[in-house]
């Protein structure tokens, strides 16, 4: 078959019904609305508030940053599409979005990687904690997780686009990789197996730190005691939990389930669990757990609506 790389690709949807690609794209609309809101509210509020500025607000700040980018990477690409009925995307976009996709991916589950070790310091070694993470630590912090992402997204996107392609039609409402490499001539995505491999791999490292420290916070917790003093590390940890378990258990959907020609309802709920859904509830769990946030938030409100009077 003749290559399609140099013209672009037809991004199929969910769906080849134009009532379902509508009624999809409101919902993503929706959830991209309330994404945006949401994270913009939390890095206002830790931005503008001094009692937020600790390393957990910085990084949790950071976080919504990456959240913000990672779900505006695929999701309003994809309502415009279902809106103007056409699918297409240019090879240079497809590969951009990749990059953008693959980096905000892995940025993400650095940065809870490093929120972790955060959370490790503040609980089991309560009184080195302004020592270790101080300005210095928590800005290297930052620069290697943005550092090891734009590598990352270099490596994956160049393997995979270093082949030759012999289709033009992604099962996908954005570029996904794997469903990119189903459009590869014979054998040749073999190429990218090494550095799936080695991305792998380094997200398994990040999840077994991850895992690590919350056994020595648990382990830690459990010996406190003090109720209250339980009560409040397990209200400042389980927030933080809940985000990693929701984004580990919807990204590994991504390395599991085997790409369809032809999406299923369930292909439709597992691809939206693991691009929509993080991003989106990531600022209301650490908003409506967290007290300080709720705070933080009423001050930024009461300070908007005196300026609007005044």
């Amino acid at each position: 078959m003749d290559n399609f790389t140099m013209s672009g690709f037809l991004l199929m949807g969910f769906s080849a019904k134009p009532e379902v690609e509508i009624l999809l794209a409101s919902l993503f609309l929706v959830f991209y609305t309330v994404a945006v809101t949401g994270n913009i509210l939390i890095i206002t509020a830790t931005s503008m508030d001094s009692s937020l500025h600790s390393p957990m607000y910085f990084f949790l700040k950071h976080l919504s940053f990456l959240d913000l980018c990672y779900i505006s990477v695929t999701v309003p690409r994809s309502i415009y599409n279902s809106f103007m009925h056409s699918g297409y995307i240019s090879f240079w976009e497809c590969i951009v979005q990749c990059f953008a996709f693959i980096l905000c991916g892995f940025a993400e589950i650095s940065m809870l990687t490093v929120m972790s070790y955060d959370r490790y310091v503040a609980i089991c070694l309560p009184l080195r904690y302004e020592i270790i993470m101080d300005t210095s630590t928590c800005v290297l912090g930052v620069l290697g997780v943005w550092i090891s992402a734009v590598i990352t997204g270099t490596m994956h996107t160049t393997a995979t686009f270093s082949t030759h392609f012999c289709g033009s039609q992604i099962h996908q409402f954005f570029c996904d990789v794997p469903q990119v490499l189903k459009l590869s001539c014979s054998n040749e995505y073999i190429s990218d197996i090494g550095v799936t491999g080695f991305v792998g791999l380094m997200a398994f490292l990040c999840v077994t730190c991850i895992g690590l420290s919350y056994i020595q916070i648990f382990s830690t917790v459990l010996r406190m005691p003090s109720a209250e003093g339980r009560a409040k590390a397990f209200s400042t940890c389980l927030p933080h939990l809940a985000v990693v378990i929701l984004f580990i258990s919807t990204a590994s959907f991504e390395f599991l389930k085997p790409p369809s020609d032809s999406p299923s309802a369930l292909d439709v709920l597992l691809t939206i669990m693991y691009t929509v859904v993080p991003p989106t509830l990531n600022p209301m769990i650490y908003s409506l757990r967290n007290k300080a946030i709720k705070v933080a938030l009423r001050k930024v409100f009461q300070r908007r609506k005196t300026d609007l009077f005044c």
